[in-house]
Parts: C-alpha cells; sequence; structure tokens
C-alpha cells in the first residue's frame, strides 16, 4: 500500500466518523469530544502519578512487592479489555476487506490497519501511560536493568491484542448467525461478570475463619504456604503472568527471565496475528469448511399437535391482554437480551450469598432480617428494569404489528405487563430461597415479602407504562445498549435510573413500621409487616387499575412517534 492509498482510506474512515457524529446531534458530538479531552487529561495524571509511584514508594520495596503492583495493572487492564472486547463485538471492522477483494490494494496491508485501529481503545489509553510511568520511575529509583520492562510490555501488549483480534475474527466468522450471535455476546457478558466477581468470592473464602483460634490461624498459614506455591506455578505457566514475573526478576538483579518472557510473549503474539490473517482472508474469501449437504427429509404425514403456547388462554384475563401477554412472553423468552437482564441479578445474589455463606449469619440482628427478603424485591426489578421501563424498545420492527392491531391500549398494556409476571416471579423466588437460607428470617417476614413483590409489580407496572410510552429508545439485538438516543433521552433515561432507590421506597415502609412497633413494645413486628404489606398491595393495585385506561389514551397518542423510534435501523 502506497502513501496516496493510506491517505485515501484514512479520509474514509475520518469522513465516516464524523458523519456518525453529526447525526447524532451537535450535543452529543460536543460531550464526546470532552469525554475525550477529559480522558487524555486523566491519562496524563496517571502516568505522571506512576513516575512518582515507581520513584518514589517502590524506590525500596521487596521484589514480590512490585510482582504484586504489576500483577494489579495487569488485572485491571484485563478486565477492562475484556469489557471492551464485548463491546466491540457488536460493531463492524474498520474497514471490511470485502470490499477491497477487486481493489489493487494490498490486503495485508488493510488487515494491519485494522488491526492498529481496532485496539485504539480506553483500556490502553489508561493503563499505557500508567505502566511506562512506573518503568520510569523504577528506572530512575532501582537499576538502569529496570528499561528491560519496556520490551516486555510491549510484548505483553502484543499478545494480548493480536490474540485478541484473532479470537474476534474467529467469533465473526461463527456469529453470522444472528441467534447464535447474541447468544455468544450474552454468554461472554455473564462469563465477564463471573470472572470480576471472582476476586471477591477468593478474599471471603481467605478470611473465612481468619481469628478463630490458633487451630484456624495454623490453617490459614497453610493457606498462605498453598497459596505462594500456586501463585509461582501461575506466573511460570500463564503467558499473562509473565510480565510481573520479569520484573520480580529484574528487581532481584536476575535479567535473563526478563529476556526470555519478551521473546515468548512477542512469538505468541506473532503466532495469534498470523492465524487471524490467515483466518480472516478464509472467511472473505469463502473457503471455509463446508458440511456434507444432508439428504433431503422423507415427507411425514401430519400428525395431531398439541396446544401452542401463544394459542392458550388465560384465566381471568381479557383475550385480547392475554394473546397480548403470551406472545410477548415467547419473544421475552427467546431474547438474548432479556435473559441476560434476568440472569445478571441472580449472577450478583449468587456471588453475595457465596460471600455471606463463607462469613456466616449469626452476626445478622434480628430487626436486618425481615428488610434482607424485602431486599430480594428490589434486586428482582432492579435488574428487569430496563425491561420494565421500556417494554416497546426490545419489539424493534415488531412494534409496526402492535400499531396495527385493533385490540384497545389499555388492554395492550395490561397484556405487557403480565409478560413480564412469569419472569419476574422466576428471580424473585430464587433471590427469596437464597437470602431465606442465608438470613433465616421469620415466616410471615417471607409471606410478607411475597405481599410486597405483588405491591412492587403493580407499581412499577404503572410506572414502566408510563416511561416506555414517553421515553421509548430502541435496545440493540443481542445486548442491552440503547441506540441512537437523543441527548434529552440519554439525559431522561440516566434520570429514572438514578431515582429508582426512591421508587423502590414504598415497600422498605412495612418492615419499617414493623421494627419500629418491635423496638417500642407497641405490637409484634411480623404481623405488623404483613399487615401494612396488603394496605400496599391494595393501594398500589387500585393505582395501576386507574391509570391503565389514561396511559392507554396516552400511548393511542403517541405509538407513531414509538414507531419511528424503535423501528429505525442501527448504521
Amino acid at each position: 500500500m502506497n502513501w496516496d492509498q493510506l491517505r485515501t482510506i484514512l479520509w474514509l474512515r475520518w469522513r465516516l466518523t464524523r458523519n456518525q457524529w453529526t447525526r447524532t446531534g451537535r450535543f452529543n458530538a460536543i460531550i464526546t469530544l470532552i469525554a475525550v479531552w477529559v480522558g487524555l487529561c486523566m491519562a496524563v495524571a496517571a502516568g505522571i502519578g506512576s513516575v512518582l509511584v515507581g520513584g518514589l514508594t517502590l524506590s525500596k520495596a521487596s521484589p514480590t512487592v512490585i510482582l504484586f503492583v504489576w500483577d494489579g495493572i495487569l488485572g485491571v487492564f484485563l478486565l477492562w479489555w475484556s469489557i471492551g472486547v464485548v463491546a466491540e463485538l457488536q460493531r463492524s471492522e474498520l474497514i471490511e476487506l470485502g470490499r477491497f477483494l477487486h481493489l489493487p490494494v494490498s490486503l495485508r496491508d488493510v488487515f494491519l490497519l485494522n488491526y492498529v485501529a481496532s485496539h485504539l481503545s480506553f483500556s490502553l489509553a489508561m493503563v499505557v501511560p500508567v505502566a511506562l510511568g512506573l518503568t520510569a520511575g523504577l528506572v530512575f529509583s532501582r537499576s538502569v536493568a529496570m528499561i528491560l520492562l519496556l520490551p516486555m510490555l510491549a510484548g505483553f501488549l502484543f499478545m494480548v491484542t493480536a490474540w485478541t483480534y484473532c479470537l474476534r475474527e474467529w467469533l465473526a466468522s461463527i456469529m453470522v448467525n444472528q441467534r447464535r450471535r447474541r447468544t455468544i455476546i450474552m454468554a461472554l457478558t455473564l462469563a465477564l461478570v463471573l470472572g470480576g466477581q471472582l476476586p471477591n468470592l477468593v478474599v471471603s473464602a481467605w478470611q473465612r475463619g481468619g481469628r478463630r483460634g490458633p487451630q484456624a490461624q495454623q490453617a490459614h498459614r497453610e493457606k498462605e504456604a498453598q497459596a505462594k506455591a500456586v501463585g509461582k506455578i501461575a506466573h511460570r505457566a500463564v503467558p499473562f503472568l509473565w510480565l510481573p514475573l520479569g520484573a520480580k526478576a529484574l528487581a532481584e538483579g536476575r535479567v535473563w527471565p526478563a529476556l526470555l518472557a519478551s521473546a515468548g510473549m512477542m512469538g505468541l503474539g506473532a503466532i495469534g496475528l498470523r492465524r487471524a490473517y490467515r483466518a480472516t482472508l478464509r472467511f472473505y474469501q469463502g473457503q471455509t469448511e463446508a458440511k456434507a449437504a444432508k439428504p433431503p427429509a422423507t415427507v411425514q404425514p401430519d400428525r395431531p399437535r398439541g396446544q401452542i403456547l401463544v394459542e392458550k388462554h388465560l384465566p381471568l384475563v381479557p383475550p385480547e391482554a392475554g394473546a397480548m401477554a403470551l406472545a410477548s412472553f415467547r419473544s421475552m423468552t427467546r431474547a438474548p437480551e432479556v435473559k441476560m437482564a434476568m440472569s445478571m441479578n441472580i449472577v450478583m445474589v449468587l456471588v453475595m450469598a457465596t460471600a455471606a455463606l463463607f462469613r456466616g449469619s449469626s452476626r445478622i440482628p434480628d430487626e436486618v432480617r425481615p428488610f434482607l427478603v424485602t431486599g430480594a424485591v428490589g434486586m428482582t426489578f432492579l435488574g428487569m428494569m430496563q425491561v420494565m421501563f421500556n417494554t416497546f424498545g426490545f419489539d424493534r420492527d415488531g412494534f409496526r404489528a402492535l400499531v396495527l392491531l385493533p385490540t384497545r391500549r389499555e388492554l395492550m398494556l395490561l397484556g405487557k405487563t403480565l409478560a413480564i409476571l412469569p419472569l419476574a416471579v422466576g428471580v424473585f423466588v430464587v433471590l427469596l430461597a437464597l437470602l431465606t437460607i442465608l438470613a433465616k428470617p421469620p415466616l410471615l417476614a417471607v409471606v410478607a415479602a411475597c405481599v410486597q413483590f405483588g405491591a412492587a409489580y403493580m407499581g412499577f407496572g404503572a410506572l414502566g407504562n408510563f416511561l416506555s410510552i414517553t421515553i421509548p429508545y430502541r435496545i440493540a439485538a443481542g445486548s442491552l445498549k440503547p441506540t441512537k438516543t437523543t441527548a434529552l433521552t440519554t439525559l431522561l433515561i440516566i434520570v429514572s435510573q438514578m431515582f429508582f432507590p426512591l421508587a423502590i421506597l414504598p415497600i422498605l415502609v412495612p418492615p419499617g413500621l414493623g421494627v419500629l412497633c418491635a423496638h417500642f413494645g407497641w405490637l409484634p413486628g411480623a404481623p405488623v409487616n404483613l399487615l401494612c404489606s396488603l394496605v400496599l398491595l391494595a393501594v398500589l393495585a387500585a393505582v395501576y387499575r386507574l391509570t391503565l385506561n389514561p396511559l392507554g389514551k396516552l400511548l393511542q397518542s403517541r405509538e407513531q412517534r414509538i414507531l419511528q423510534v424503535v423501528t429505525q435501523e442501527v448504521e
């Protein structure tokens, strides 16, 4: 590729980026530029601070401390990097190679351009200055041999970016099927959340029983010895940890481990980049491994089939609302983004439950136990907040069918609310069971929590209907990311999510009154909690019923605007 071709490609990319910024509005473009400027200032400040840390704080630190410092820096980098990879999987290449197959341009050069440009990310912009500053500080404070950290850092970044690009190209080739693509993105996101919580679990398990007598302390010292042995093996076997191991060796005055680590990471990076190029070229040239065609299936005679889900009827529900509820429920059970929203809070509670199990539940005061089971209600709707507050955004092009239906709009809203009920109940039952086992609350408190769930469902159902009509926005398929939102819509989304704790406050009133009555000896706390929960359920059910017809009229007046927002394509 000569200079004119490179300049043309870079100009094309800049023009596309500029068009994307102008399409989102001048305000969003200004906010983006301000964010970029703030990020650059933070990177410079972090680099200067790391120079001071390396030159002053770590000047007389032990090699093990230097090992742990580099472990922490690389751990934060890999976490941010993983988040960026999941986000980038939902986007296209900088320049699609398929558009250059008929042009007299070297595909290898375009591939390298894509490789470099795709890794200009926030994680690199923040971590690289810190690593360079820390290296400079260690060179000035300890020895000139510390300058060998630079080739190790370059090898580490090259290895990570090359294999990440190889992974992206492989995933892109198997994610041509859109349903498979969404499932893979959901699985990667959940794996990332679990991986981010592993340190919390390890620390909780490590601290268990650390100060409970001589035997426990002896067991704790044995754990420390085992952890050190495992750490040594991991630093030698895992390529991601070769950089901290080389830094420790340089602090001890040994140079060869650092040189070997640099060469090893550079070699692994070269292998990963070569595999990525070959896989990308085969994919765009159609040289994938094709499977043998299956023989045509023999025609089977029609068999009587049972009644499918969307053909069923819900008791005590108008037929139009029941049909809308069943169709919406089937759509949500097949949507990976809805599964992601539901599973996130279950993962978080499992992590918290494991940590609480390690630490024990005997220290929980009796006054706090009713609030814990009530917290299961809040956690349920916290995870489903985006689904309930934007019910039409997940329909996308399917909202066209809703507009053409002759169904009364209040029945449509009722059906949308009922469709969320089975999902919310499933999440709530899991959370309530976990918290009941761990906190051991009174039976009446558990029953009151079930009543509070019904009250919160009614309240959030009415609030979700209102916000879905007034602040609609399209959700990208396979993710929970809003697309093409205006500045006002983005601000309203943030405000509605920030005020979620205020919306959840009413369900905390019954357990609060119960604890208050029990504290002053007026009445037993558990019956008061249950009675107040029943009153709250009745009030919020009446509120939902009274707001259904006005919100139906509001939906009818704004459905054209909602249709325009949720059906616009993402470029």
